[in-house]
């Protein structure tokens, strides 16, 4: 098979336009397949680890490693991409989506609970490196249509929201007495169509220099655009996951069906993913950190929602906001990533941004479980507001700073 990753053009780091409008295809597309693998996860988790995990406190342990497996397999998938190209990570990471539906099929056979959350870890694995869809469309692209490019492939989701919960309702009772067997092999089927779709995209591979790292990442880290990207896009992950992966559970302990549960992750996962055709656009009218600042906001009004009622709308709009809400602030947050690097430091500053936000929410996951257990599910949103505050904090200290060093520029230049 030939080889189609690009070396890069030492006069130039843009692609061809017709490969930057195939890479962005195939990357959508394969950010809508890789999004059934999450979808299956969150809408079957909770609901499996509750039949086979030993004490109820565990039910949503196998979500939790899921978030564990994207955190643990961060910097390993960046490393494999600074070495050897982010085609050969993307891949690997398919690679490990097949394993997960097997793994998690077999689980479901045998009533195994561990033997599922390893599936899951799995799964997280492949998450992990379905994140970097997002700044690979970046590569090649000139600066100012890179907002565009990132929140295009995002879009890609809109597909899995619509199929992803309509698949697991089509598919959990097909292989009876063993619910969701059959949506766990469709699972790890479109992973693999996935790994089909990636092997067109077309990269420059790493440069000398992007080996080598460019900066510390400690003095990176240190700026305050990059710690209030961090923050924005830690919050804005971490209580989506906390809401969504304590939501399904908390209606199905409300007396909704497991239908309701799946419609409201899909208009969840649309409201996610729909927004992305637009986003890149107000990034780059409004900048991105206004643009975060309206997901949080969004994030805090849908907690509020949920703490209107437990009626099967009450969750659906709470969903529905918490999906927009992300899309704003993590997009906005992982745009102001793009800002915070140099071109040869870019996977590994991407890198640590991803472990650091999915390292927190890992936190959120676990905690949601207990919190929804122990305290019902007012205490879990209400619980939201204390990160989203802190967000909004160190987003408004980073953009004032801005806005500071701009004026004092503009007094040295007029």
């Amino acid at each position: 098979m030939t080889d189609t990753t690009l070396t890069a053009d030492p006069s130039s780091s843009l692609l061809p336009e017709s490969t930057q409008r195939g890479n962005i295809w195939r990357l959508s597309i394969a950010q809508a397949l890789a999004g059934a693998n999450a979808i299956v996860v969150f809408a079957t988790g909770s609901i499996v680890g509750n039949m086979l995990a030993p004490t109820p406190m565990l039910a949503t342990l196998p979500i939790s490693i899921f978030v564990v497996g994207m955190a643990a397999c961060i910097l390993p998938v960046g490393a494999i991409a600074r070495r050897y190209g982010r085609r050969t990570s993307f891949l690997v990471g398919t690679a490990a989506g097949v394993l997960a539906g097997l793994l998690a099929m077999v689980a479901v056979l045998q009533a195994g609970f561990w033997l599922f959350c390893l599936s899951t870890f799995f799964a997280g694995g492949y998450a992990a490196v379905v994140l970097s869809f997002r700044f690979a469309a970046a590569d090649g692209v000139e600066p100012k249509r890179r907002a565009r490019a990132l929140s295009l492939v995002m879009a890609g989701g809109v597909a899995a929201g619509v199929v992803g919960p309509q698949l697991v309702t089509w598919t959990m009772d097909l292989w009876p007495p063993y619910m969701f067997a059959a949506t766990y092999l469709v699972q790890s089927a479109a992973a693999a169509l996935s790994a089909l779709i990636l092997l067109g995209v077309r990269l420059p591979m790493p440069t000398a220099a992007e080996v080598a790292g460019g900066r510390p990442l400690s003095v990176i880290a240190r700026q305050p655009r990059f710690v209030a990207a961090v923050v924005c896009g830690a919050v804005s992950y971490m209580l989506m996951n906390f809401l969504m992966t304590a939501a399904p559970l908390a209606m199905h302990l409300c007396g909704h069906s497991q239908e309701s549960a799946n419609l409201g992750l899909q208009w969840h996962v649309i409201a996610m993913y729909g927004p992305s055709f637009f986003t890149g656009s107000l990034i780059t009218r409004f900048g991105a950190g206004r643009v975060a600042s309206v997901g949080l906001l969004l994030t805090g009004i849908s907690a509020a929602v949920g703490l209107g009622g437990i009626d099967v709308m009450h969750f659906w709009w709470m969903l529905v906001l918490l999906g927009v809400g992300w899309n704003f602030g993590f997009l906005g947050a992982s745009s102001l990533v793009l800002e915070c690097h140099r071109p040869e430091e870019k996977t590994r500053v991407q890198s640590l941004n991803d472990f650091i936000v999915f390292g927190l929410m890992a936190i959120g996951s676990f905690s949601s479980g207990g919190l929804l257990s122990a305290y019902g599910w007012d205490m879990v949103l209400w619980v939201s507001f204390v990160p989203l505050v802190l967000a909004v904090v160190a987003l408004a200290l980073a953009m004032q700073r801005r806005a500071r060093a701009g004026s004092v520029e503009a007094g040295e230049h007029p």
